[in-house]
């Protein structure tokens, strides 16, 4: 049994250090099993042709790494898990999987820790191995948690259904207009994303704040709303807008309107909030 778990983990060792040859930029941003933000969860689902829920049952630390293929902050493990349930994938998935995974080196909870505990693995089944699994990122594993798992049910279901949104790829102009009272007006961002075309438009009426809202189309007719946090739609904006639109975006006609779009666009931004990665 010893034998054909050393055999395993030589293959899976050769398979990672080929197929993921530099993975420092990944480590930044998915750096602990333990911590995962919104963000990650899209993006880890995004990427993973499957997501499983499973037990670890064994961990065992790796030493043969090519150079440069681990950062210094992580230490590689070979883990074998009990599958719980498969929540996203097309494949046909067993009871029993096998996988490389890179954990903090300091981590406050020893690796063993992990062992009987449950997990996500964001992954794809390893071709002619059915009962192993490569990462989509060398730290794509998160715990379990009630609230992580209802995180994951709600962006995976956001995900397969029709969506409304995209990654924004552009800003296209933005235009302020004022209207006929003292501080009445509205400033447009016209945006491309990976869908088709968006706008923003942000709305001056005197004596109150100034609202905004989201059209992921080039129609803004109606009463338009900023996107719920953790959202597709406010990951697609927070994500992706500029913190600075080009200067050629700027169509207002005069300097004074041209500060004010920008004055606008600045606060949708920071009513946004950060894109946190963790």
């Amino acid at each position: 049994m010893r034998a054909l778990r050393q055999n395993l983990l030589t293959g899976l060792v050769a398979m990672a250090c080929s197929i993921v040859p530099n993975i420092s930029l990944a480590q930044v941003r998915s750096g602990s099993a333990d911590q995962g933000t919104y963000v990650d969860t899209v993006e880890l689902s995004k990427k993973a042709a499957m997501v499983v829920l499973a037990r670890v049952t064994h961990l065992e630390p790796v030493t043969a790494a090519a150079p440069g293929s681990l950062s210094s902050t992580h230490r590689r493990y070979y883990a074998e898990a009990r599958t719980r349930a498969l929540l996203y994938g097309q494949s046909g998935i067993g009871g029993s999987l096998r996988y490389l995974v890179d954990l903090p080196a300091n981590s406050a909870s020893g690796a063993t820790d992990l062992e009987g505990k449950d997990v996500f693995l964001f992954g794809a089944l390893v071709p002619g191995h059915p009962q192993e699994i490569k990462l989509v990122e060398p730290t794509a594993q998160q715990f379990w948690s009630p609230e992580r798992e209802s995180r994951l049910r709600s962006v995976l279901r956001a995900l397969v259904s029709a969506p409304t949104s995209a990654p924004v790829t552009r800003v296209r102009e933005l235009n302020y207009v004022a209207g006929n009272l003292a501080g009445q007006g509205r400033t447009q961002i016209f945006l491309d994303t990976q869908r088709g075309p968006a706008t923003i438009a942000v709305r001056h009426v005197p004596g109150q704040p100034e609202t905004w809202g989201v059209s992921f189309s080039e129609l803004t007719g109606g009463d338009l709303h900023p996107p719920a946090p953790d959202t597709l739609d406010w990951y697609n904006l927070a994500c992706f807008l500029p913190a600075s639109p080009q200067q050629s975006a700027y169509t207002s006609a005069t300097f004074a309107a041209k500060e004010q779009a920008y004055s606008d666009y600045r606060m949708v931004v920071a009513a946004l909030g950060p894109c946190e990665r963790s």
